[in-house]
């Protein structure tokens, strides 16, 4: 999923219009043609001529405006030379301005790369976002690869973003993905327990799934905004982000809807009624410090 989607035909064609090479060839058209009409002696021509100036200089400025409405402008130095080292500072520049310029290309493509740090930033905006743009419908599904249940947990802003979507009539419904072998032990039924009690507390709809009883496709960790987009997380971030990677999507995320909603299901199959089977066992072993780690395993095989 890091890979790019592949660009357009359209894409590659606004490209080719938005090129300096086309825009220069145009202006130089532009020049000849006024100088080529004042040459010539034959009225004829030279009518014909001025014609196709007015036409290449009404193109110019409508190349101007469509690249002003479609491209953002790149304010340079004023003076390059009152830099210390003016060739380290131009090549530091057109570095800094070749990755930015590649990165607005992937979002004029409908999808964006985020990396550690910024990916819970980037999903408080995604959640906040949709509350101001009132996007139908109103919902979240999240779909989480619960390798550590305390890491959710500690992503306080997330949280208070999902509880503002509640809170203004949204609807959240989080899908926590967790191995077998993990289930069965205490010390994480703890924290997934933990976990699933302060989601409820905000409104959020909890479900439990068993990696194991997933298809690939499904045990993945994503998030689905209304119908309009999909965070999904390519590489686990940690506690303090030093790492982790996700891509957001702004074209199919239908796919994604129906990917959760399989994982999801329905009736005494769905993954609220799993998490229940899940829950009144387990809670008051953890309760009780009576936990059986064969009795977990029986039950969440055959969840």
């Amino acid at each position: 999923m890091s890979a790019p989607p592949n660009r357009s035909s359209g894409a590659r064609a606004v490209d080719a219009l938005a090129s300096s090479a086309l825009t220069n060839l145009i202006a130089v058209v532009g020049i000849i043609t006024p100088v080529a009409a004042w040459a010539t002696s034959q009225p004829d021509i030279k009518n014909l001529l001025i014609i196709a100036e007015t036409v290449i200089v009404l193109v110019l400025l409508a190349n101007l405006l469509w690249r002003r409405s479609r491209f953002i402008p790149l304010r340079r130095a004023n003076n390059l030379k009152a830099m210390d080292d003016p060739r380290y500072y131009d090549l530091v520049r057109a570095h800094v301005e070749s990755e930015l310029i590649s990165e607005y290309s992937e979002i004029a493509d409908g999808h964006m790369r985020v990396y550690a740090s910024e990916v819970p930033r980037l999903s408080v905006t995604l959640v906040k976002t949709l509350i101001e743009s009132q996007s139908a419908p109103q919902r979240i599904l999240a779909a989480d690869l619960t390798t550590d249940p305390g890491l959710l947990t500690r992503r306080r802003e997330y949280l208070a973003a999902n509880r503002q979507m509640i809170e203004a009539g949204g609807e959240i419904q989080r899908l926590f993905i967790a191995y077998r072998d993990d289930l069965a032990r205490e010390a994480y039924a703890r924290d997934l327990l933990a976990l699933i009690g302060s989601h409820r507390q905000l409104g959020v709809t909890c479900g439990l799934a068993v990696r194991e009883h997933l298809r690939p496709e499904q045990a993945v960790d994503f998030i689905v905004f209304a119908a309009a987009a999909v965070l999904v997380e390519e590489e686990q971030g940690d506690a303090d982000y030093t790492r982790g990677r996700s891509s957001v999507y702004f074209k199919d995320s239908a796919r994604w809807t129906a990917r959760f909603e399989s994982a999801w299901g329905h009736g005494a199959d769905s993954a609220p009624m799993a998490l229940q089977t899940y829950e009144v066992l387990t809670r008051p072993m953890v309760e009780s410090g009576t936990w059986d780690t064969d009795r977990v395993k029986q039950a969440v095989e055959g969840m």
